[in-house]
């Protein structure tokens, strides 16, 4: 069973991380613990973009961004996922130059030196030279860059579906199983 993390950051792109939490809560016989660690500019954004506090509700574990005594801060706690969504380039930055100044930088860093699986949606456009070299530098130690970008071939008709197109690609790459469109089928 998965032990797995999501980290909000204040990037625009909340309604990709409510889509997240809504989609692993619902296939919660896959996963046996989800922590959630969000910033405090992630809760701003998140009441601006969303106009809700939905997130203080779902029924998972909570982090400050300065709690090292989650148990993902180390390698022991055995998490083997961490998806951050969004992903702010800020966040990408420290994650890349390897520091560790919050939870969630540290959880990275810890996932990454654990060979184990990083996922970091990123959400800015257009990239500068310095996002590209830090989607780099974070995907040759290990790390999964998968922008947020959506795709249309399913049709998407609500901002919900288009969402979900990247969404659904995410849990895909943490290894989980969905019912989603898949090409050609």
């Amino acid at each position: 069973m998965r032990k797995i993390v999501v980290a909000i950051t204040g990037a625009s792109g909340s309604i990709y991380a409510k889509n997240l939490l809504d989609k692993l809560v619902h296939i919660k016989e896959q996963w046996a613990e989800l922590s959630v660690v969000m910033t405090e500019n992630a809760k701003d954004v998140w009441k601006t973009e969303l106009d809700n506090d939905v997130y203080l509700h779902y029924p998972v574990r909570y982090f400050g961004t300065t709690d090292f005594m989650a148990p993902f801060a180390s390698g022991s706690g055995q998490y083997d996922t961490m998806i951050i969504v969004p992903c702010s380039m800020g966040t990408l930055g420290r994650i890349a130059s390897g520091v560790s100044n919050d939870l969630i930088t540290r959880a990275a860093d810890v996932v990454l030196k654990e060979r184990r699986k990083l996922i970091c949606v990123v959400r800015d456009t257009p990239y500068n030279l310095i996002h590209i070299r830090n989607m780099e530098t974070v995907t040759l130690a290990g790390g999964i860059i998968c922008p947020a970008t959506p795709s249309f071939y399913s049709r998407p008709q609500t901002i919900e579906d288009v969402a979900a197109t990247v969404v659904d690609r995410v849990i895909d790459l943490a290894g989980l199983d969905i019912k989603t469109f898949r090409w050609g089928k």
